[in-house]
């Protein structure tokens, strides 16, 4: 007796001693050697000592309280965003079914049945025609996890939990980004709308002017033909605009949770010009910064415990059962003669699969250095959409500073044409060529500041828009529930920053109003009415 209690015992523990082994390769991910600065910096302030960490509410740069509003809306109230932190969530419940399979099952059996067979049936027994049948009994059953395929699994589905919680950042920063790029490009149509209104103005005087003129036998028909196509030309211009502006204003409607038929946002002619400071880092610091890249290394992550799951697979599979109960006629179960059990171990071992255990171990090792390359791929992406990022804004900004003195030397132009077209010194063809040199000189001010700004905007997206891959989750903390717990399951404890609503029922009212704005809905022309106006002119 006591040698088969030493050999059950010598084979648990050799049990557990193979249970220690892992089939996976270690795992490190890719050393890259980066430049030590970035090569557009150079057109740059240089950021103060606290602020080279590039804040998580990055917008407040712009010091503009709408595009707040916004962003708070969107982060707090948008379907895709939260749609993102359920996947997340669901990764977690993956993490734990995963995990089950370490533990022993146990499962209850219980059942009747009553029975009646045919008293005329061919050799029938010569007994009772009716029987009853009741039983009831327990399960067991547990598979030693020998080579560390259940083990490998499991960490695999806790860092595709942890890909997913990067992907909720990366939602997140695309979300905030996106909001940031079309409030600013409505901003940028509310201005061109407040030059076409004020050219529109302009125009219409002009055309008094010529016809003026007309009647006084002063100008020829052709000069108020002209003057009425560009009047007509540039309200045309501005209804498209118009336009553009609703449709941005829709777009933003539906990314803050609202319906774009309830949602307004007042316009402001004035553009904003701020150009803030965005602290650039490291190009090294770049890695931790980007959620995609954390995607990218997680995918590789995972890839790496496939190999040692497609190892296991060639290695005996050993798996213990066990049921016992009791099993009769009739209610009178409880007697050691009705009971029954049984229990054993298996083992499993492929022999001959015509290469298919080779065939899946080539794959895991190819899809392994597939997601290699794709994590190469994504570290170069980012790098360039720094470096694009650091150019457009540079650029950018010089380009609004000429367009700027551009536009002063057009109004300028301007009114000097205009003042000669009205002393009877100039014909009308050079003021109108003034005039849509104006309005082309400042149309496209006003587009290359809405680009500079969102071009900033897309440099803070580049650089991770604060986010840092400390961030996520721990292996661990992707669990969502411990071994007895059966509450709190609805809505498991948030891990790495990432929550869902306890009412969803919340957002479900749309009639949202758009945010209201404290910022004037000042015109500001660039004229002088009383000196620069077509008016004006002919007064003099």
């Amino acid at each position: 007796m006591s040698k088969h209690i030493l050999l059950k015992g010598t084979t648990l523990a050799a049990l557990t001693v193979l249970s220690a082994c892992d089939l996976a390769p270690t795992y490190q991910a890719p050393h890259f050697i980066v430049p030590a600065s970035w090569h557009g910096q150079g057109l740059f302030r240089e950021a103060q000592p606290q602020d080279t960490v590039l804040r998580s509410d990055w917008w407040t740069l712009f010091a503009d309280p709408t595009l707040t509003t916004l962003e708070t809306q969107a982060t707090e109230s948008n379907a895709d965003l939260q749609a993102a932190a359920e996947r997340f969530i669901q990764a977690r419940a993956i993490v734990m079914e995963a995990r089950s399979d370490l533990l022993p099952h146990f499962a209850l059996a219980f059942g009747s049945s009553d029975n009646k067979s045919s008293a005329d049936r061919l050799f029938r027994y010569k007994g009772p025609i009716t029987a009853t049948d009741e039983y009831y009994g327990g399960l067991a059953s547990w598979e030693p996890d020998i080579w560390s395929a259940i083990r490998n699994r499991v960490r695999a589905q806790k860092y595709y939990a942890q890909e997913q919680a990067a992907q909720y950042a990366a939602a997140r920063l695309s979300l905030q980004a996106e909001v940031a790029t079309d409030y600013f490009a409505l901003r940028g149509l509310d201005a061109q709308n407040a030059i076409y209104s004020q050219s529109i103005s302009y125009y219409q005087q002009a055309l008094h002017v010529t016809q003026t003129r007309l009647d006084n036998q002063d100008a020829t028909g052709i000069d108020v033909a002209r003057a009425k196509n560009q009047l007509y030309m540039t309200q045309a211009r501005q209804l498209d605009v118009q336009a553009q502006r609703e449709v941005l204003e829709h777009a933003l409607a539906v990314l803050v949770n609202a319906s774009p038929s309830s949602f307004h946002i007042p316009a402001v002619a004035q553009q904003d010009d701020a150009e803030p400071t965005v602290p650039l880092g490291l190009p090294s610091e770049l890695l931790q910064r980007r959620p995609d890249i954390a995607v990218s290394e997680r995918e590789m992550a995972q890839a790496n415990r496939t190999i040692g799951i497609a190892r296991a697979a060639f290695y005996p599979h050993v798996s213990f059962n066990a049921n016992g109960g009791f099993d009769g006629n009739g209610f009178d179960l409880a007697n050691l003669a009705n009971s029954m059990w049984s229990y054993g171990a298996s083992a499993t071992m492929p022999l001959f699969e015509g290469g298919l255990r080779r065939a899946q171990l080539q794959r895991s090792w190819s899809a392994y250095r597939e997601t290699r390359d794709h994590y190469r791929m994504t570290v170069l992406s980012a790098f360039r959409d720094v470096e694009n990022g650091l150019s457009l804004t540079a650029r950018l900004r010089a380009e609004n500073v000429r367009l700027k003195q551009a536009v002063d030397a057009a109004m300028q132009s301007q009114t000097l044409t205009m003042t000669l077209y009205k002393g009877g010194a100039d014909g009308y063809l050079d003021a109108l060529i003034a005039q849509v040199n104006t309005l082309d000189a400042r149309i496209e001010q006003a587009q290359i500041q809405a680009r500079a700004l969102q071009a900033s905007v897309g440099l803070v997206r580049a650089l991770g828009g604060g986010w840092q891959d400390k961030l996520l989750p721990t292996p661990n903390q992707t669990m969502t529930f411990t071994g007895f717990q059966y509450e709190g399951l609805r809505h498991p404890t948030p891990a790495g920053g990432i929550d869902i609503p306890a009412s969803p029922e919340q957002y479900e009212n749309l009639d949202r109003a758009g945010p209201s704005t404290s910022s004037p809905q000042s015109y500001d022309t660039g004229i002088d009415p009383g000196e620069n106006s077509p008016s004006a002119a002919q007064k003099n």
